[in-house]
C-alpha cells in the first residue's frame, strides 16, 4: 500500500515535513489502516511526533481533500493530510 502525507502548519515547522511518500507492506495492518492506526504508526518515529500525533494537540485528518474523523479508513493510493485545529480571531 502507498499513500501520500501531507502535514500543515504547526505540524509541518514541528515536525520538519511539508509532505512524505509513504509504503506499507500489503498485510493486516494496512488493509485495516485508519486515521488512527496511522497516527499512531508516524507517532512511533518520536517523543516530537508521538506529542504532535497523539497528545493535546487534536490533530484533524482529511483524506482525498474530505475532512474525515479518525475511523476512517484509507486505502491504497489515497492522499492524507494531518493540520492542527485553526483558530481566528
Amino acid at each position: 500500500m502507498k499513500i501520500k502525507i501531507f502535514y500543515f502548519a504547526r505540524l509541518k515547522e514541528t515536525l520538519k515535513f511539508s509532505t512524505e511518500d509513504l509504503e506499507l507492506p500489503d498485510d493486516a495492518f494496512a488493509q485495516a489502516l485508519t486515521i488512527l492506526k496511522l497516527k499512531a504508526f508516524l507517532a512511533k518515529r518520536s517523543d516530537v511526533w508521538q506529542q504532535m500525533l497523539l497528545g493535546k494537540l487534536k490533530v484533524r485528518g482529511a483524506i482525498n481533500h474530505e475532512l474525515v474523523d479518525d475511523n476512517a479508513p484509507i486505502v491504497d493510493g489515497d492522499e492524507v493530510a494531518f493540520f492542527p485545529p485553526v483558530t481566528g480571531g
